[in-house]
This record gives structure tokens, sequence and C-alpha cells, in this order.
């Protein structure tokens, strides 16, 4: 299966996503926040990128603009819980940045595993 990368602040989530997707077969990476995420595919390139949209110390849509600059091909996945305002719609923003797709939280465990099947196929 795929080498997964999940970048997410909150460890309980960390945690879900990675008991999923190695439930499904995956190999999966973990990193707390967008600095560390950049930092583990600079080291060693994953197939697919999980990224959280709100994290300390660098977020997602900086962490989205970082990694697609710098590796133009990574597959990206941005998930974010926060609900659009008039202002900004996250995951709009996080696809116009360069997210290949985008996840709504909370979601299921089916429909983790159909966004990330779905990812691995372009």
């Amino acid at each position: 299966m795929a080498e997964i990368l999940v970048v997410d602040d909150d460890p309980n989530a960390r945690s879900a996503l990675r008991r999923a997707l190695e439930l499904a077969g995956h190999t999966v990476r973990t990193a707390a926040d967008g600095a560390e995420g950049e930092r583990s595919y600079r080291a060693k390139a994953a197939d697919a990128v999980l990224l959280d949209l709100f994290m300390p110390r660098r977020e997602g849509l900086e962490t989205i603009t970082a990694l697609r600059g710098a590796f133009p091909g990574v597959r990206i996945l941005a998930m974010s819980g926060a609900v659009p305002s008039l202002s900004m719609d996250m995951l709009k923003a996080a696809r116009a940045l360069g997210a290949d797709s985008v996840l709504r939280k909370p979601f299921t465990d089916a429909e983790l595993l159909e966004a990330v099947e779905a990812l691995l196929r372009t």
C-alpha cells in the first residue's frame, strides 16, 4: 500500500488517523505541526500528505504552499473542522493554494479511506 504522512497538532486525531490508515494497509508517519511535517517530507517523501489546516508554529495553508513549491508532485489532502464564514472558507483556500483534495472534519473512517484512495489514484 502507500506511505502516508499525517500532519495534525491534535494527538488524538493523529492516533485515530494512523489507526484507520494502518488498518487499511498503509504505512503512516506523523508530525505535530506544519514545520515538523515539512521536515519529515523533505527527509523522506511520502505517497500522500494528510494535513490539518489549523496548527501552531506553521499552519496548513503555509505548509501547502511550502510543500507544493518544493515538491510540485506531492499529493495533499487538507483537513479542517472550521466552519466556513463569510470571510473565508479554509478548505477552499487550501485548494486554491494547491491541495489536491479536501475533507471537512468530522469524517468517518470510510470517508477518510475513500478520500485517500481517490488521492492516491491521481
